[in-house]
């Protein structure tokens, strides 16, 4: 092995391990090694940064705004509207749903595609009669099968892709994931539908009404006349560990007061907090306490401008980590944190000194018009369904126009899925289906940043001979493992690593591999690299190990442990069902 071949082994296993860890955000750790091979002259300088030009980060870039335009214009809740119906019959809901978000996610993204399902799931649950965790862990594998089915279905897709170009062929077509895709996210929904016992089923699901019962913690005190307060805003007050969440003055309620409302004599506060927090405000305040309730009342919280709304943490989220006090939620964004629901159990105090994770449940009070937008903007996504103005309703079929246009061009062979995907994200903001403001919102940068730092990083791998060193090693099976086993291995090994890391970072370290085991069998690459992404895809034993599983766990009440009894009963179903249709679809020789 020569020095780079040895430097870039040790990177890669440290990279892994700090991957596994969790202490560092995923795009740190890969951006951190793409800088470390560049310092030690792994890769050249000219290489070092050519990952944030590649044509599969940009694709995935455009296919996320592409998935918040379509959301934006309705389209998702016109096709899930027959969904209502089947509320009667569990078992068909749970599959239909899941089928649903495997089409949805075939075409914009998996990530984008659970999103945009979840609230109906969640709220088609209620109306059943059932638990939301039978149907959300359903709903997550159910967009990992679909991202299966074509190109732009999932950041792996596109990785193979781009290696498939590097090796010297050409790149996948939009559609060649498609015929062994499709057989794999079949067998899969059926398996769900007939192993769904082996999903868990949390009956007491926490929602909006139990995440505002904070205890006794809910107080109601008057502005004496002789209170320091009078003359001063909230925001001067600055009461640590208390939120007003409403003002009573005379005849008049003002929920979620501004910041800049000053305090008058008389006015009823009514706020939630720590009982000593709230003991030691009303006394340097001069306040007269007079209620103190075990549970919010919705009519203090809510008027015709402010309302409340459920929202999950997704794992992007600039909250991520932080607290309410850390991101001045109440001054910047205009919202009171109301509650926090953890893994399904309710945390109902220090809500103001809790630091955020990703899944977590939040409920806010803020402004009607302006609190799903600054949601969008932390990203969070909202638990509830919201109405299709007239402007959307004008905008959906000029939206489907332009995905459908963009995907029969990149079919048709006359653009490449970058340059045609990217035109059609330009279209979307210049004819207004979505705003500028909201398709900066929708990149998953961080995914972008692990995608741009990761492909040199797996360039390397097969530019300095690390790869066929590996695949040389893995050749003494093939005297006592035919073909078929080899591919499935590469597939299981691919499946083990995108349990515990980002899937897009497990296919760039696989990739290199799979083609040197490829070529030491004289075999073809596709069948191994085809491998590689339904390996990465397959994600389901633990929640950290993609993004969809993660997104469920909050709002479903699940805990690390309960993926993989369903998930290893998929991953083996896949495993059996996906090599087989390889070899007919796609002949190694």
């Amino acid at each position: 092995m020569t020095f780079d071949s040895w430097a870039l082994a040790i990177i890669l296993v440290a990279t892994l391990g700090l991957f596994i860890w969790g202490r560092f955000k995923p795009e740190v750790v890969a951006l951190g090694a793409l800088l470390l091979c560049a310092l030690l002259g792994i890769i050249t300088p000219e290489a070092t940064f050519v990952g944030f030009g590649h044509p599969a980060v940009i694709t995935v870039g455009a296919v996320l705004v592409l998935s918040q335009a379509l959301a934006a214009a309705g389209l998702v809740e016109l096709a899930t509207r027959p969904l209502g119906r089947l509320t009667r019959y569990p078992l068909v809901l749970l599959g239909s749903m899941t089928l649903m978000v495997a089409v949805l996610s075939g075409f914009i993204n998996n990530v984008g595609a659970l999103a945009l399902m979840m609230p109906i799931a969640i709220g088609l649950a209620r109306h059943s009669g059932k638990p939301p965790s039978m149907f959300l862990m359903p709903l997550a594998f159910g967009s990992l099968l679909g991202g299966m089915t074509t190109l732009i279905g999932t950041p792996p897709n596109m990785i193979v892709s781009s290696f498939r170009l590097e090796a010297g062929g050409q790149p996948f077509g939009l559609f060649s994931f498609t015929p062994v895709g499709v057989c794999v996210a079949a067998a899969g929904i059926i398996t769900i539908m007939l192993a769904w016992r082996l999903i868990p089923r949390r009956e007491s699901q926490v929602s909006s009404e139990d995440l505002v019962k904070v205890g006794p913690y809910l107080t109601e005190a008057v502005v004496s006349e002789k209170s320091p307060a009078i003359g001063q805003t909230l925001r001067e007050l600055k009461p640590q560990d208390v939120q007003v969440l409403a003002i009573i003055r005379g005849e008049r309620r003002i929920s979620a007061p501004s910041a800049f409302l000053h305090i008058r004599g008389g006015d009823l506060l009514v706020m939630m907090g720590e009982s000593e927090a709230i003991e030691k405000f009303t006394t340097a305040m001069g306040l007269v306490m007079e209620v103190q309730e075990e549970d919010l009342k919705a009519e203090l919280l809510e008027s015709e401008e402010i309302g409340l709304a459920e929202a999950v943490l997704m794992p992007h989220s600039i909250l991520v980590g932080k607290t309410a006090i850390d991101t001045r939620l109440r001054d910047r964004h205009g919202m009171n944190l109301l509650g926090i629901a953890r893994e399904g159990a309710r945390i109902g105090t220090r809500l103001a000194n809790t630091r955020f994770r990703p899944g977590d449940v939040l409920l806010v009070q803020g402004n009607r018009a302006d609190i799903y937008a600054e949601l969008a903007d932390l990203g969070c996504l909202p638990l509830a369904e919201r109405a299709i103005g007239l402007a959307q309703t004008k905008r959906r079929w000029q939206a489907l126009a332009i995905f459908l246009g963009a995907i029969a061009l990149v079919a048709g062979g006359w653009l490449s899925a970058s340059v045609s995907f990217t035109l059609a994200a330009l279209l979307m903001v210049v004819t207004n289906v979505i705003s500028l403001r909201r398709a900066y919102a929708a990149i998953d940068w961080p995914v972008l940043f692990l995608l741009a730092a990761m492909l040199p990083v797996g360039l390397a791998i097969e530019s300095t001979g690390l790869a066929q060193l590996i695949a040389q090693g893995t050749m003494s099976l093939s005297t006592i493992v035919p073909l078929w086993g080899m591919l499935a291995i590469v597939m299981i090994v691919t499946m083990f690593l995108s349990d515990i890391v980002n899937n897009a970072a497990a296919a760039v370290m696989m990739c290199p591999i799979a083609i040197g085991i490829a070529s030491g069998l004289n075999a073809s690459p596709d069948p191994f690299l085809l491998a590689v992404a339904i390996g990465a895809s397959c994600a389901f034993l633990t929640p950290i190990g993609h993004q969809s599983n993660l997104l469920v766990m909050g709002p479903g009440g699940y805990r690390f442990g309960d993926y993989w009894r369903l998930g290893i009963v998929l991953e083996a179903v896949i495993v059996a069902v996906s090599v087989p249709a390889l070899l007919f679809f796609w002949p190694p020789v």
